[in-house]
């Protein structure tokens, strides 16, 4: 299965409550965070939810 490297590129103070959780489930907690998560239908929804927020590469 399918890596993604998803970066915080910006500041979520400002947004919404529904994105800061979104950031924190998927484990950013700063800009400049990187993680790897499984290319899950479950992670796919919660990038589209914070696309604004983060940067998104696969990983072979």
């Amino acid at each position: 299965m399918a890596q993604l490297a998803i970066t915080q590129i910006k500041s979520g103070i400002s947004e919404l409550r529904n994105h800061r959780e979104t950031l924190r489930t998927l484990g950013l907690k700063r800009i400049g965070d990187s993680v790897i998560k499984e290319d899950t239908r479950q992670v796919q929804g919660m990038v589209r939810t914070v696309a604004h927020l983060v940067r998104v590469e696969e990983v072979k």
